[in-house]
C-alpha cells in the first residue's frame, strides 16, 4: 500500500458516503452520482434494486470477483439512497452494532414483539 493511499477497510465507506453526499449539488452532466440524484428517489432505489439482483447472479454463478464488483456496486448506489433519505451510515452502523452477538432468528423475533 502506498502511503498517499487511505487504508483498505470498511473505512471506506464512510469516505464513500461523504464522496457521495459532496455530489449532492454537483452537475448531473459531470457527475453519475449528481444524474441519480436529479433522477430522483424512484431511480436510485431501483438501481440498488438492480445491484442487488447482479450480485445475488455472480453468487450464485459462484463468481467471486465479479460478486465483489457486483457488491461494491450495491454499495455505492445504497449509500446514495441513503444520502438521498438523509439516513447517515452511523444510524446502520449503530443497528448492525446492536444486533452484534445476537441470534439472528432471536433479532427476527424480536422485531415480530
Amino acid at each position: 500500500m502506498s502511503e498517499d493511499k487511505a487504508p483498505v477497510n470498511a473505512e471506506v465507506l464512510d469516505r464513500l458516503y461523504a464522496t457521495v453526499q459532496a455530489r449532492k449539488g454537483a452537475d448531473p452532466e459531470t457527475s453519475y452520482t449528481a444524474k441519480l440524484f436529479h433522477r430522483g428517489t424512484a431511480k436510485i432505489a431501483q438501481k440498488v434494486g438492480e445491484e442487488a439482483v447482479e450480485t445475488v447472479i455472480e453468487a450464485v454463478r459462484g463468481d467471486t470477483a465479479a460478486m465483489a464488483s457486483e457488491s461494491a456496486d450495491l454499495l455505492y448506489h445504497l449509500m446514495v439512497l441513503w444520502a438521498d433519505a438523509g439516513l447517515e451510515p452511523a444510524a446502520v452502523w449503530e443497528k448492525l452494532a446492536q444486533r452484534e452477538g445476537t441470534s439472528g432468528i432471536a433479532e427476527k423475533k424480536a422485531r415480530k414483539a
